[in-house]
């Protein structure tokens, strides 16, 4: 069955492009959204199976967006990746210490790095498990 995801990214160009390709490669994308209120109100309503954060939405965190939707007793359970331009290393322990259940670089998005992740045997353990709560 292919993954419904919602993106969140403040960049347009990149939503698109995402969008498209993931689309192209059996993914569907249920939503996109440029801003973490407006994440928060479509997780709620189009209750997708993943979530993909950018990490930097402008003035607010995709960190904070992914402890926001962790914390929330509707999208607890849904699993958040974070993505980024910038590598992994670069975000020093904010990613590890983050509630999200895995890290994506932008360069590596695919359908097939998306299932890989939540194919996971923790990831099918449970989220609350998964992100330590």
């Amino acid at each position: 069955m292919a993954p419904r995801c919602l993106i969140v990214d403040d960049n347009q160009t990149f939503l698109e492009a995402a969008r498209a390709l993931l689309e192209r490669e059996g993914v569907i994308v249920v939503g996109i959204a440029a801003t973490a209120a407006e994440a928060l109100a479509q997780a709620h309503a189009l209750q997708p199976d993943v979530v993909l954060v950018d990490v930097s939405l402008g003035d607010a965190s995709g960190f904070d967006l992914a402890r926001r939707l962790a914390d929330d007793d509707r999208t607890r359970d849904l699993p958040v990746i974070l993505i980024s331009t910038r590598a992994e290393a670069d975000l020093g322990d904010r990613v590890a210490d983050s509630p999200a259940d895995s890290f994506l670089p932008k360069s590596e998005l695919s359908a097939q790095a998306i299932r890989r992740i939540l194919d996971r045997p923790a990831r099918k353990a449970g989220a609350s498990e998964h992100r330590g709560t």
